[in-house]
């Protein structure tokens, strides 16, 4: 009997978008299991200095409808380590834009002895919740009575 590919990757998911779609399809199509964990409201306040636009409840909803999600966790800190200790998951995903950066780097190391695959998987060009905002509050300050 083959063992079950437990995958995980968190995010935001603030505006849910293309990109984070590709993220989770691709995640899955590498796992068995997949587990998604959303940033809470506070954890973004703490990490970005800005509260999400969606609401985490909302952003839980959405992510839970998703048919390539087989459980959504609350993601209440970046310790991966801690988040592996809670869930044993074999893969962790994350988008390629994020290779090589010393905090994944130490990922890398922390997670290596443990067995575990960082898989980085592309990233969707050209759009982001960040861009997404701006432009809504571009929109919102050409028409400021709309």
């Amino acid at each position: 009997m083959e063992k079950t590919i437990i995958g995980y990757t968190a995010g935001v998911y603030d505006m849910f978008h293309i990109g984070h779609l590709n993220v989770i399809r691709n995640a899955k199509q590498q796992c068995d299991y997949l587990i998604v964990a959303v940033s809470t409201d506070e954890l973004v306040q703490k990490e970005k200095g800005k509260t999400p636009v969606i609401p985490f409840s909302e952003r839980v909803e959405i992510i839970s409808a998703l048919k390539y999600v087989d459980k959504v966790v609350p993601q209440i800190n970046k310790n991966k380590v801690e988040a592996w200790n809670k869930y044993h998951f074999d893969r962790m995903f994350v988008g390629s834009d994020w290779k090589g950066t010393p905090q994944w780097d130490m990922y890398e190391k922390q997670f290596s002895p443990l067995g575990v695959d960082i898989v980085y998987l592309s990233h969707t060009d050209g759009i982001s919740s960040t861009q997404l905002t701006s432009v809504i509050k571009n929109i919102l300050d050409e028409h400021p009575n709309s």
